[in-house]
């Protein structure tokens, strides 16, 4: 098998050092960094595979994303966009309150359906449906059921 050769800069020599020395990082990056520590010294990549439990493409897409960004690209993960918070924390004060309010005429105490109905009235809850309710209920110690 062709190995392309590495060869790191000295900060970058420097940086990858740190990061296998110290153990403040994820493991992905740490083995990422000894990938790139052991590329830089010669080591064939069979034998990174062999021992750091690797696949073949880890160690390529390590060595590619370092020759085209940096040590940077190559140890660290890219941050993820996710999707956004549909309800923000004055909704779940407004949820809460709603749970802590008086229960419905002849009711002792709220269900989540009711809950979610009560919810759906608010202006800017429409759509919230009662998984959410529930999850926003869990986040706190309170307990609707309990009177």
């Amino acid at each position: 098998m062709r190995q392309t050769e590495l060869h790191l800069t000295d900060e970058d020599r420097a940086a990858v050092d740190e990061i296998r020395r110290k153990g403040r990082h994820h493991a992905r990056e740490v083995n990422r960094a000894h990938v790139l520590h052991s590329l830089d010294r010669g080591v064939p990549e069979a034998q990174i595979m062999a021992v750091l439990g690797l696949g073949r493409t880890a160690v390529w897409r390590t060595r590619l994303a370092y020759l085209q960004g940096g040590i940077d690209l190559a140890v660290f993960d890219l941050a993820r966009p996710g999707r956004p918070r549909q309800y923000g924390t004055d909704d779940e004060a407004r949820v809460m309150a709603l749970a802590c309010s008086a229960p419905p005429a002849g009711q002792k105490r709220w269900t989540l359906a009711q809950l979610e109905c009560a919810a759906r009235q608010e202006p800017g809850l429409g759509r919230m449906g009662r998984e959410t309710v529930r999850r926003i209920l869990r986040k706190t110690t309170a307990n609707p059921g309990a009177g």
